[in-house]
C-alpha cells in the first residue's frame, strides 16, 4: 500500500464532510440602500502618499458590492478595489462619490479634513 493510499483513508467521522468552510460563513444582512449609513473620506495612510477614496458603513452582499465598485469605477474613470467590506477608489473623488450614492438612495456624508 502506497503512503497516498493511507493518506486518503477516513477512520472515524462525526458528521459531514470535511469541509465545512460554508457552515462557519457569517451571512450579511443584504439591506436596502436607504438603510445603510456610509461614511466617504479620502485617506493617504499606507499608500506611500497616493489619495484613495475610502466608502465604508456597508452591510450587504458582496456581489452588491461589487456591481456598486464598478459603477464608482466607470463614474470616476479610476481604478478601485473591494477590502473587507469597503471599496476604495484610486484619487479623491469624495464629492463626485457623494453624489452618486445620494443619487443612488445612500444616506452619506463626508467624513475626515
Amino acid at each position: 500500500m502506497s503512503s497516498k493510499g493511507k493518506q486518503d483513508q477516513v477512520f472515524w467521522r462525526e458528521f459531514g464532510t470535511p469541509d465545512n468552510s460554508a457552515a462557519l460563513e457569517r451571512g450579511t444582512p443584504d439591506l436596502p440602500p436607504n438603510q445603510h449609513s456610509l461614511r466617504v473620506e479620502a485617506s493617504r495612510k499606507g499608500r506611500k502618499g497616493k489619495t484613495v477614496t475610502v466608502i465604508s458603513g456597508f452591510q450587504c452582499g458582496s456581489e452588491t458590492l461589487n456591481k456598486l465598485l464598478k459603477q464608482l469605477k466607470t463614474q470616476c474613470g479610476s481604478g478601485g478595489a473591494l477590502k473587507d467590506n469597503t471599496l476604495e477608489i484610486q484619487g479623491d473623488h469624495r464629492d463626485k462619490i457623494l453624489q452618486i450614492l445620494t443619487q443612488s438612495g445612500y444616506k452619506a456624508k463626508i467624513s475626515g479634513g
